[in-house]
């Protein structure tokens, strides 16, 4: 952390976005006809949000978990 980054006497509030985030939220597309569609979109808990950058590799939710499978076959097995 640098020094000119002063947080003294300032004091977060954890989960303040919590009940916003869960309740979703809604996007409207406007076409290039000028249609307008709206989509409302939830997350379910735990979900991740993919970056633009990603997403283009990677379009759905089984493309993600294959190639997370994959990394997983890479990492060493636990001991317990």
């Amino acid at each position: 952390m640098l020094p000119e980054y002063d947080f003294g006497g300032k004091k977060g509030t954890r989960g303040k976005n919590y009940q916003a985030y869960q309740q979703g939220h809604t996007v409207k597309i406007t076409e290039e006809d000028g249609r307008v569609t709206t989509q409302h979109f939830t997350l379910e808990d735990r979900a991740v949000l993919l970056a633009p950058d990603v997403r283009e590799y990677f379009p759905d939710s089984e493309s993600v978990n294959q190639a997370l499978r994959g990394l997983i076959r890479l990492i060493p097995q636990k001991v317990t």
